[in-house]
């Protein structure tokens, strides 16, 4: 009897050995394993960013920390396989088992996140494509991304899939005449990120709303836009489907007009200011030559002979614009001094006989017109 009691004991102490041999064996073989998947990435990360090959380094750097947890999970789930069913149970194992599936679905996820954060960080700061469609992509991606992974997560635990899909069909019919407006502000934003009229940053107004400022961010439901003044407007998306958006962030140049008037006694010399002024803005380095420029007499005023400028700037910046346009009006009012001329304001000429009585009794008034009439 001692026998058979020393043989199992020794039969025990064997198969305990045995068990924490292998369970060593599988921590240490996951550790290495880690450690040699983790560097290989790295090194494989960096020679690909180097080579400019942006998409399979961005791959490589979304997949490495979760699947050092796949790893680590995986040996964790082989460490619980390895001991005694008896000591476990089945129904424990198996509920490890499904577990298991639903935490290598959340790595999954995560990893998917990790690629296209870091696809958007790339996108930035090489300036390939436009941010807002970028974001609008990646919003899009990611909201697919949890949908997936919560219809994968409720067929692991048991739910019936095509139970859900059903009820959520009729239930989404009531859903939507519950929230049109909200499904409305969701496809008016989605527009905006596919026809583009703006970009976040962007300077916008609209002539039949009173919104005018920077866009600072376009959400699914609403757009912020920072008025001139500091304050944040936030306009609904659905609004921008019904009203004219100007953009003067995407002109191209600024423009110069104005009209200036020289009086009637200059009129000799008014050519020669005009050819001058046309001759200076052709020479302008801050003038945008390739674009329409006119420079004419316009009109005899009623006390000043009228010509103008019509010219574009190089420059969009409203700073820097302003700067030409003083530099271009000092630079007129020289050219019209040094031709002796002047710049004429409204004036009134009264003539008197030598009684000191005026030569007329008529008192002569300007109709809006510009005809004469006489009282």
């Amino acid at each position: 009897m001692d026998a058979v009691l020393a043989f199992l004991h020794l039969s025990t102490l064997t198969y305990l050995y045995r068990l924490l041999i292998t369970l060593g064996v599988i921590l240490i073989g996951a550790v290495v394993l880690n450690t040699v998947l983790q560097k290989f990435l790295r090194t494989l990360t960096s020679k690909l960013a180097d080579r400019n090959l942006p998409w399979p380094s961005i791959v490589t750097w979304g997949i490495s920390k979760p699947l050092s947890i796949l790893v680590l999970l995986y040996a964790v789930y082989s460490m619980l396989l390895a001991l005694p069913v008896e000591l476990i149970g089945k129904s424990v194992l198996a509920n490890v088992s499904t577990v298991v599936d639903v935490l290598v679905a959340a790595v999954i996820c995560w990893a998917s996140f990790r690629i296209i954060e870091r696809a958007k960080i790339v996108f930035k700061d090489h300036g390939t494509a436009d941010m807002t469609t970028v974001l609008a992509i990646s919003r899009l991606l990611q909201t697919l991304i949890i949908i997936f992974f919560a219809l994968n997560i409720m067929q692991k635990v048991g739910f019936n899939i095509q139970s859900i899909l059903a009820v959520g069909g009729i239930g989404g019919v009531a859903l939507g005449f519950a929230s049109k407006d909200l499904l409305a502000n969701f496809f008016g934003g989605l527009m905006i990120y596919l026809d583009r009229p703006f970009s976040e940053g962007d300077w916008i107004r609209s002539p039949d709303r009173q919104i005018e400022g920077t866009v600072e961010r376009i959400g699914w439901r609403l757009t912020m836009i920072r008025t001139f003044d500091k304050r944040p407007l936030y306009v609904p998306n659905s609004v921008f489907a019904n009203i004219s958006v100007e953009n003067p962030s995407r002109m191209l140049n600024r423009r110069i007009y104005e009209t200036i008037g020289v009086r009637y006694d200059d009129g000799r010399v008014v050519k020669a200011i005009v050819d001058d002024v046309r001759q200076m803005l052709q020479q302008h380095n801050d003038i945008e030559q390739n674009a329409t420029m006119i420079v004419n007499l316009v009109s005899f005023g009623a006390s000043s002979l009228n010509f103008f400028i019509y010219t574009f700037t190089k420059t969009t910046n409203w700073i820097e614009f302003h700067h030409i346009k003083e530099d271009v009006m000092l630079k007129i009012m020289d050219i019209i001094e040094q031709h002796g001329a002047e710049i004429a304001f409204p004036t009134t000429t009264v003539l008197f006989g030598e009684g000191g009585e005026p030569l007329t009794n008529e008192v002569v008034s300007i109709e809006p017109d510009g005809s004469a009439s006489s009282n």
